[in-house]
Order: structure tokens, then sequence, then C-alpha cells
């Protein structure tokens, strides 16, 4: 089973997708997570793609960045979720190719064309047909208000101004819109979320 979490920054994925991999490995499933942003992966190629792609001090294109995401995006499925899914397991990932869409296109500037036609033709069919998708969402206050208790704004992204945030929000909310995703408010306490979370997946 291929599962996706998706949602703008502060939004609990990888807090999520960590709990909803303990409740199947205990109802005795094998399961495997990462976050396709490469952002705490073992793997030092992987690894050093991310720490770049994070590092606000770098100059760096937002063409550049959409590639590299790519790469990462890419080097985890075929190394991770490829051979998982092959086996019957059940492969949870936070984020997909639609960060990049938003991030980089809707928000970014990138021709969104590009995006989809790199991705069409790197990533194969499997990856853009998950068994079971959501994306968070929250209301810009509270999204605020988590950026500034997570400690993390040095990250590039996250280091943006208000502006830049509330156009994520609104593209997020666009993306939804375009492609009927289903969503589920973050706002809760994680065990409320955890659960809301399960009952979406039927799970």
């Amino acid at each position: 089973m291929f599962i996706v979490i998706e949602g703008q920054d502060a939004t609990g994925k990888d807090t999520q997708a960590r709990l909803l991999a303990e409740y199947l490995r205990a109802q005795g499933k094998n399961v495997l997570t990462y976050s396709e942003s490469g952002n705490g992966s073992t793997d030092e190629f992987v690894q050093a793609i991310a720490k770049a792609n994070l590092n606000k001090d770098f100059d760096v294109d937002i063409r550049t960045h959409a590639l590299l995401y790519l790469v990462n995006r890419y080097e985890q499925w075929r190394k991770i979720a490829e051979p998982a899914l092959k086996k019957g397991d059940v492969v949870i990932v936070t984020r997909n190719w639609l960060s990049t869409l938003i991030y980089m296109g809707y928000v970014g500037g990138m021709s969104k064309n590009t995006i989809i036609r790199l991705h069409k033709l790197i990533m194969p069919e499997k990856y853009f047909n998950p068994d079971k998708m959501v994306v968070f969402t929250i209301s810009v206050e509270t999204h605020a208000k988590r950026l500034g208790t997570q400690g993390r704004t040095g990250e590039i992204w996250k280091s943006k101004g208000e502006s830049f945030q509330q156009k994520l929000n609104s593209a997020y909310l666009k993306v939804i819109k375009e492609y009927n995703l289903p969503t589920l408010s973050a706002e809760g306490a994680i065990e409320e979320v955890q659960s809301e979370l399960r009952k979406l997946f039927e799970l």
C-alpha cells in the first residue's frame, strides 16, 4: 500500500506518518516511511541534496530547486518505495510532487507545465496513483504560530515572510480544488488528528 501525506510546513505530516506507521506495525504490517525532501534521510547523497536545497544562504534558482527535489524524489522512490511496494509492504511518504508544483510553480513562478512534464518523464505511473492520500490543512494563524515554535526558521522556505506563507496557503487550497484532493484539518491535538486520519484512510 502506497500512502501519501501532503500539506504545508508545520501541519504535522512527519509526526502523523510516524504514528500511523506505528499503528500499522502493531497490526503486523511491514511499514517504511520517509520524507521526499530528504531532510532526515540516512542516505548521504539524498541528505547532501536536501541540505543544499534547504540552506537559505545559497544563491539557488527556483528551477534548480525543482530539479534537486526531483532528484531526491526519484532516488528515494527507486531505493525505498519501489522495492518495498513490490514486496507488498506499506510505504508512507510525506510530501509528493505537488509540493514542487506549489512551491516552485504556483508561488515561485516556474512554469507549472514544465514541472508536470519533468515529473511525468522521470517518475513511474504508480507514483502518481497512491492507494491513500490526504492533504493536511491549517489556518494562516496556526501556521505562523507553529513555525515560530519549531525552531526551524533557518530553513529557506520557513524563513520567508508572512506574505510568502499566505501565498503558499492559497496555492495549497487552489491545488486541492483543482485536483479534487481529500483534506484533513490538522488544527487539533496530535491524537485527534491521528484518529481522524485512520478513519479517513479506513485503517
